[in-house]
């Protein structure tokens, strides 16, 4: 596990330069890198709208046309075109066109298992 020391520039923090082994005032390896963490924000700012939230419920199982996903979430097919597009242009979802129809799935599997973990911490919130 590699280990870096924090550097001590504000008053409120302990001045102790010296690391001679693993201690509070290593920063652990697990801190996660600047644009890393910028699109790991980026995923869950995406999970942050409960329709897209819900959408993503609908398409945890198979495929949805968007007329399908439109009757179960009670929205105008416009509202529900633009959350998907918005989840599409985040990677949350892909299409699939058949004729006039378009398809929708989860872009992935980790999307799901993110949706299910959060779902999961909310119910006993």
């Amino acid at each position: 596990m590699e280990t870096r020391l924090f550097p001590a520039q504000r008053s409120d923090v302990c001045r102790d330069s010296v690391l001679l082994g693993p201690s509070e005032h290593a920063i652990p390896a697990s801190l996660v890198d600047t644009a890393i963490a910028a699109r790991l924000a980026r995923v869950f700012q995406a999970l942050s709208d409960p329709t897209r939230v819900r959408i993503i419920s609908l398409l945890l199982e198979h495929e949805l046309c968007v007329h399908t996903s439109t009757e179960a979430l009670g929205m105008q097919q416009s509202a529900v075109s633009h959350q998907l597009r918005t989840m599409r242009d985040m990677r949350l979802v892909r299409a699939r066109k058949d004729g006039r129809h378009v398809y929708y799935t989860l872009d992935d599997r980790h999307i799901g298992d993110l949706f299910r973990q959060g779902l999961a911490h909310s119910q006993h919130l």
